[in-house]
């Protein structure tokens, strides 16, 4: 036989046999089987959900969760095929079971009800609205209101008030909307003892599901909360312009949240969830795993945070309630700890804080308008996002200016008369109080007396084009880059400006930009890469907040995409700044000033720290901005010799510097005393939800 047929036949029998393999299995499915996997198939449902992944951690330079994730219990409702009675008297048990466990229930229906009779409890006109978008006459009573809602839902109830509780869940239903494949969430954050009440009675609960989601925890109050920031619910033009997100999305709202939003936010999952056909919930399986998200870690070290907050909070009260010898109106203020060798931030508070737990699942409008109220917003980050003139604690860059210049040298004095002769004849602070000068000075003894009068003559001498060339060197009057939204530039007063406003500058502006007023105003954060700056031997710091993202493999993220990253997300522009080579003595002559002040009898911070035992380089300043309005400003390091930390203090309409002083003398022993117990004990200890 040729071998063609011998294939041709052998395959044809197969064919044959698969066929009748093929025909009997239906014959099984569809004769023999048929009623028994109909009636499965009319009797069970399959859904798909979303499993959301944890956001991923916030913590300090030392490991310690600041902000976290917990898991939340929610109670959801699937549509089903039940009638309108067992739906009824489902969300009645529901919500009798919510009751006796102190569990919050959804309910925004209009209507209460107080002792046996229904009222309204919405304004006149949000009431007016809801009539009328409901089809109600604008005269309709709340009675006659709610007995129409009873009605429509055939809601039958032994009285009144157990059917108005139903109504409020029917309510919610009919405006969000449910199906069998998306749930109404009945109530969020349920507790155990309803979620082991649910599952225990599953079969008397049909539709009734309960969903586990992550929850943002800010783990330590109001810690950090304007670095941090906080998370919400995803509004309409956040939707538009992130991809990949749903209206029951949280997304980050302010600060770390909001700036690594793309890291922070993991990756959700699926889960599938068999039901019975009245919603029975009968079995669920994972699809596909939920991927966590990077963790951020921050330079800041959360126990000095936490001391730099107490104490500027303490200092402001102190302030305010005439601790020192007046009483001021004073209820905002900030404060920066940088490491002045590496640019990172240690500490940055700002006052009044906030709490960001309260905005995750939507904040009062009675918090709300307290944390918005006026000048003093709570939410308002004065470390970098408001400008001040820095009195003072700018003479230091002046007396650089003027070393570097030749204006002056180190040892040359100028004497201060009290009154100085050129411009608009403007007093030292000295002769204003006392009536006479100070004598000769040298830079070091005007630094300390911080004579106005001797800085006069420097800006005389050396011009205002000097003085802004080396206070732009010093990062005053431009953003610093730190990875936080919203950081204001400030300005830097000097013909540069002028030009820009199509003005002309005078001899007399120059005069007050070189005791730090006119339009020098320049942001707490600013200030203290300046001092780090000095600290440091005059090298330039690129300040930093952000230590590592690790993802959940524990991999860091690459220092090159984060900072394109970073970029990218906040608009900044590289600033490129001369190196301008300070010589070492004009640096050390301006620092013995910083040291005298804090040191020698007649220093201004002399009284706070006389008996301190760490040397401390520093400057107050006092800056008028009006309305008989003083900021009071300490700029410090620690320890004098060998230079670890730069401090900023800065208080609103604080009055005098050397009240601010003694915030940074805290932060100094509590940086000091954290480092001495960081070499006996350096465990961090991550957060478990049973610590919460």
């Amino acid at each position: 036989m040729d071998k063609k047929n011998v294939r041709y036949n052998i395959l044809t029998i197969i064919v044959y046999i698969i066929g009748i393999i093929l025909i009997i299995q239906l014959f099984n499915l569809q004769i023999v089987h048929g009623e028994e996997y109909l009636e499965q198939s009319s009797s069970r449902l399959t859904r798909e959900t979303t499993i959301v992944a944890a956001r991923g951690n916030i913590l300090d330079r030392n490991g310690n969760a600041l902000a976290s994730t917990v898991n939340q219990y929610n109670l959801d409702i699937y549509k089903s095929k039940i009638d309108n009675k067992t739906l009824n008297n489902t969300i009645l048990q529901a919500i009798e079971v919510l009751e006796k466990n102190e569990d919050i229930y959804k309910d925004n229906f209009p209507i209460t009800i107080n002792n046996n009779v229904a009222e309204f409890k919405i304004s006149d006109q949000e009431l007016k609205n809801w009539l009328t978008s409901n089809e109600f006459s604008e005269k309709a009573s709340a009675q006659e209101v709610l007995k129409s809602y009873i009605d429509k839902y055939e809601i039958e109830a032994e009285n009144e008030a157990q059917a108005r509780k139903i109504v409020a869940i029917r309510y919610g239903i009919e405006k969000e909307g449910y199906s069998s494949m998306s749930a109404y969430t009945i109530a969020e954050n349920i507790s155990t003892k309803s979620v082991a009440e649910f599952e225990e009675k599953n079969l008397n609960f049909p539709g009734i599901d309960i969903s586990t989601t992550s929850v943002r925890k800010y783990l330590r109050g109001s810690l950090a909360s304007h670095t941090i920031g906080y998370v919400g619910k995803i509004n309409e033009d956040e939707l538009k312009s992130n991809e990949g997100y749903s209206m029951n999305d949280y997304i980050g709202k302010t600060g770390i949240e909001y700036v690594f939003e793309k890291y922070l936010r993991g990756t959700n999952g699926k889960k599938q969830i068999d039901m019975s056909i009245d919603g029975t919930t009968t079995g669920e399986y994972i699809t596909e795993e939920a991927i966590q998200g990077n963790d951020v870690v921050l330079t800041i070290d959360a126990n000095l945070q936490e001391a730099t907050e107490t104490a500027l909070k303490n200092n402001i009260e102190k302030i305010r309630t005439g601790g020192f010898s007046e009483t001021r109106d004073v209820n905002a203020g900030a404060a920066v700890v940088l490491d002045v060798k590496t640019g990172e931030v240690l500490a940055l508070a700002s006052y009044p804080d906030f709490e960001p737990d309260l905005f995750v699942n939507g904040i009062s409008t009675e918090k709300w308008n307290e944390y918005t109220k006026g000048e003093e917003s709570a939410l308002v980050n004065r470390a970098i996002q408001s400008a001040y003139a820095p009195g003072s604690t700018f003479k230091m860059i002046s007396a650089i200016a003027g070393l570097e210049t030749g204006a002056v040298t180190r040892t040359e004095t100028i004497y201060d008369t009290g009154v100085y002769p050129g411009g608009y004849h403007p007093k030292c602070w000295y002769y204003t109080r006392y009536g006479r000068g100070h004598g000769a000075l040298n830079v070091s003894g005007a630094i300390k007396n911080s004579c106005n009068y001797y800085f006069y003559e420097l800006i005389t001498r050396m011009g205002i084009e000097n003085l802004e060339k080396y206070a732009t060197y010093f990062g005053l009057g431009q953003k610093t880059n730190i990875e936080l939204p919203g950081e204001v530039s400030g300005t830097l007063a000097g013909k540069t400006l002028y030009d820009k406003l199509g003005q002309t500058w005078y001899y007399g502006n120059s005069l007050s930009a070189v005791i730090g007023q006119a339009e020098n105003n320049f942001t707490p954060i600013q200030m203290a890469r300046y001092i780090a700056m000095l600290a440091n031997g005059g090298k330039s710091v690129d300040v930093s907040i952000i230590k590592d993202i690790i993802n959940s493999e524990g991999t860091s993220t690459n220092k090159d995409e984060l900072k394109q990253y970073v970029d990218n997300r906040l608009n900044l522009t590289e600033v490129n700044s001369e190196n301008l080579n300070i010589k070492q003595e004009n640096l050390d002559a301006v620092l013995d000033g910083m040291k005298s002040v804090t040191t020698e009898t007649g220093g201004t911070a002399y009284g706070v720290f006389k008996d301190f035992d760490i040397e401390v380089g520093g400057k107050t300043g006092s800056a008028e901005v009006g309305n008989d309005k003083v900021n009071a400003w300490f700029a410090g390091f620690a320890p004098f010799d060998e230079p670890e930390i730069a401090i900023i203090v800065m208080v609103e309409n604080g009055s005098h510097g050397s009240y601010t002083a003694e915030v940074a003398k805290e932060i100094i022993e509590q940086y000091f005393k954290l480092q001495e117990e960081s070499t006996e004990d350096v465990t961090a200890v991550p957060y478990t939800e049973e610590q919460n």
